[in-house]
């Protein structure tokens, strides 16, 4: 579809954080810190009460699930809580949502593609719009679900050139709004320790796998903890300027926005919402 005046603004940059972890002071100074989107992930559950509370905290930024998953929050609950957000936050919040994994619901766990498809189709019955929500989407055939039945696609645990590949799928008219991992640490050595911790649970998916071996990874190199090579793509470090440089790529290659997902030993993610912020020259709002 292409984007209307309804889909949110969600800015250069979006803020990535545990839903049960963005505390209404991390959320405001997200927002004087120039960030669009403030991103909750962890599978928000379908009272999208967490976001809420996140909408009533702030006075104008974009509140995203990172993601729904649809194999544990019924599409006629998420519609209901939808429509109560957008009655009180007119305009603020885009429902992110992704299909889960297999390894989480096993029997559970259909087809992606059919599930989604069915459960886009429950969510226009119940009256929320397609400029409203946002998949999660890696392969190609849900990067062009994303572009034909949301405002586009949210990759997570990728590259900037997954994103050159996605911006080809989903067409010029669809926002691609990919993820990235940064680290502030200049040893390589710290970095990709806390990096490969930090990585464990995604390289254990079969999701992520298949799209990193598509990426041209060696299925080698996803095991162990991951090579070096594959760490250091996933997982930005070093000085200043070496992130910025690394995070552009990303708009360099087609992306419309750029979630930041802090990684750090202590799980204090504002010293690094604040170097990006500061760095990538959003600036903050008065």
């Amino acid at each position: 579809m292409t984007i209307s005046d309804q889909t949110p603004d969600l800015g250069k940059l979006g803020a990535f954080e545990l839903d049960d972890a963005f505390s209404p002071e991390m959320a405001r100074e997200c927002e004087q810190l120039g960030y669009g989107t403030l991103w909750l992930s962890g599978s928000p559950p379908s009272d999208l009460k967490s976001s809420e509370a996140l909408l009533d905290a702030t006075e104008r930024i974009t509140v995203a699930t990172g993601i729904t998953n649809i194999c544990n929050a019924p599409a006629a609950e998420v519609a209901e809580s939808f429509h109560r957000l957008e009655a009180r936050f007119p305009g603020r919040f885009l429902l992110g949502l992704g299909v889960g994994h297999p390894e989480d619901f096993g029997q559970k766990y259909s087809s992606p593609f059919e599930a989604m498809t069915r459960y886009l189709n429950e969510l226009d019955a119940a009256g929320v719009p397609a400029s409203r929500r946002m998949l999660a989407a890696l392969g190609p055939r849900m990067l062009k679900l994303a572009a034909q039945r949301s405002c586009g696609a949210h990759p997570a645990f990728s590259t900037a050139q997954h994103t050159r590949e996605a911006r080809t799928i989903i067409g010029p008219d669809s926002i691609l709004a990919p993820e990235h991992k940064v680290l502030l640490d200049t040893d390589p050595e710290t970095a990709r320790q806390l990096g490969r911790q930090a990585s464990e649970m995604y390289l254990q998916l079969r999701n992520y796998r298949t799209n990193l071996i598509r990426l041209g990874f060696s299925s080698e190199e996803l095991d162990r903890g991951g090579s070096d090579r594959l760490i250091d793509a996933l997982v930005v470090y070093g000085s200043t300027d070496s992130i910025v440089a690394r995070l552009e790529e990303h708009f360099t290659a087609g992306a419309d926005h750029l979630t930041i997902q802090p990684v750090s030993a202590d799980r204090n993610p504002m010293p690094t919402f604040r170097l990006v912020a500061n760095a990538l020259g959003v600036n903050a709002r008065s």
